[in-house]
């Protein structure tokens, strides 16, 4: 099971996206041995292979940042075709540019343009095989839940709704119906009886997922399997696993503290806030002009001050002062605290544009540089919010042992949401985040905001 960065992927989706790697790259190299001849490919066959390895590297990029990695849901040829040609023409502007920096990385123009169609059209060809492959849910790992109450429905929910999953459930065990059975696959009532009633059932895992588990656990017959060579996991560790979230209301005590994770060590705490400081003030210089610019507007645009500031709950249930772009009218909260909400009708117009921009956040990084935020970490929370949602959702207060973030996994794995059941489910993510915290895990989440705040999409 590969983790990169910190967070599991399938197999089958990254040797997907190896898979077009070497398309690209060895479409432009055969058109360099197509142009150049076998004698002289050979003699600068290193040239044309960095050469070609920029083009791969800048293409997958480019492929990334128009979601055509993003194969959770079905995904029509035409629209894949209109996105592909959108992603290589960003991919060829940023080729420009390196090239015009570094000249001896230019491609001549005769085999770029002929790599480029080339490598279009074997992309495309390579896109309808991957996407019939999903379609006839071929290749998948078989999985048997056992259990039938709401972990099992999340799990088999979580398996049947992904366009791209690698799981494909092959039966229930237990004595109900299952709520969430789209393909009807059959209902045992024992373990015991799988193998008797289905001989001829490869199965590469089970999942243990009953609500009460309290004298029903078939210990002997999972140890029976495991020793097959069949996986045996629990519910909860799937589930987390394939989602990168934490059923905050499926999970006990025990869970959290016998489960690996939710520990920052001495040295994940120090490498974390140096990288915090130099990227805090190295952030701050660039966007200087930006937030200047920003200062101006603001100020000419409505009455009152520029930077907003407010009470907020950081480490450890310590209060701080967030420092923000002022993006609403002066009295926006006249009548109480309230929840945001999109479309607000108290954001000025140049304040949603920042807000979309995600600008209005820049000023958070002098709460950085003060030590009261990180760049990673859950999204920092009002008092009289904090105390609401602390009583009503469980766990919420653990999301308090890190340092608030001015991003975070919550923030770019779940949409728009201000409400108490919104609440619930950025939890799921930022206790995903707490327990599996790293360095390599924060640069994967910083990833993902520079593609959220290039194209306006994702969490605030």
């Amino acid at each position: 099971m590969p983790y990169i960065l910190n967070r599991y992927y399938s197999v089958r989706n990254v040797m997907f996206l190896l898979g077009e790697g070497l398309l690209i790259l060895f479409s432009m190299m055969l058109m360099c041995l197509g142009f150049k001849g076998y004698d002289l490919f050979v003699t600068d066959w290193q040239l044309y292979t960095g050469q070609a390895l920029l083009v791969t590297v800048v293409f997958l990029l480019c492929l990334y940042f128009f979601d055509l990695y993003e194969l959770s849901k079905h995904q029509s040829m035409p629209d894949t075709a209109t996105r592909l040609a959108q992603a290589f023409g960003v991919g060829c502007i940023i080729l420009a540019g390196v090239y015009y920096a570094i000249p001896f990385l230019t491609i001549t123009t005769l085999i770029f343009w002929s790599g480029f169609v080339a490598t279009g059209a074997v992309l495309l060809s390579y896109r309808a095989l991957y996407y019939y492959v999903l379609r006839k849910r071929l290749f998948h790992n078989g999985v048997v839940i056992v259990g039938t109450g709401k972990l099992a429905d999340d799990i088999s929910r979580e398996i049947e709704h992904k366009h791209d999953s690698e799981y494909k459930v092959l039966a229930f065990i237990g004595q109900d119906e299952p709520q969430f059975n789209p393909y009807k696959v059959p209902l045992i009532a024992s373990l015991e009886d799988l193998q008797k009633a289905y001989p001829g059932l490869t199965i590469r895992r089970i999942v243990v997922a009953p609500d009460e588990r309290r004298g029903t656990m078939p210990v002997r017959t999972l140890l029976a399997w495991k020793l097959r060579g069949v996986a045996v996991e629990q519910g909860i560790t799937f589930y987390e696993r394939i989602t990168g979230k934490v059923l905050a209301e499926r999970i006990d005590p025990s869970w959290i503290i016998f489960a690996d994770g939710f520990v920052l060590s001495v040295w994940k705490y120090f490498t974390k806030r140096l990288i915090d400081i130099l990227m805090a003030a190295g952030l701050l210089v660039i966007s200087f002009p930006v937030m200047l610019i920003s200062a101006i507007i603001i100020k000419w645009e409505s009455e009152g001050p520029v930077f907003y500031l407010q009470e907020r709950v950081g480490q450890n249930g310590k209060l701080f002062q967030v420092i923000k772009f002022r993006s609403m009218c002066q009295d926006a909260e006249k009548d109480g605290a309230v929840w945001a909400k999109e479309n607000d009708d108290r954001v000025t117009t140049f304040g949603r544009f920042i807000r979309k921009a995600r600008i209005d956040e820049l000023p958070q990084l002098i709460n950085v540089l003060k030590g009261e935020m990180s760049l990673v970490g859950p999204r920092p929370e009002r008092k009289v919010f904090i105390d609401d949602l602390a009583e009503k959702i469980p766990y919420y207060s653990v999301r308090h042992v890190v340092k608030p973030g001015i991003t975070g996994w919550a923030q770019v794995c779940y949409p728009y949401g201000a409400s108490k059941e919104d609440a619930l489910r950025k939890l799921e993510y930022d206790l995903y985040y707490i327990k599996n915290i790293s360095i390599a895990l924060d640069f994967l989440v910083i990833f993902h905001t520079v593609k959220t705040v290039l194209f306006g999409r994702g969490g605030r």
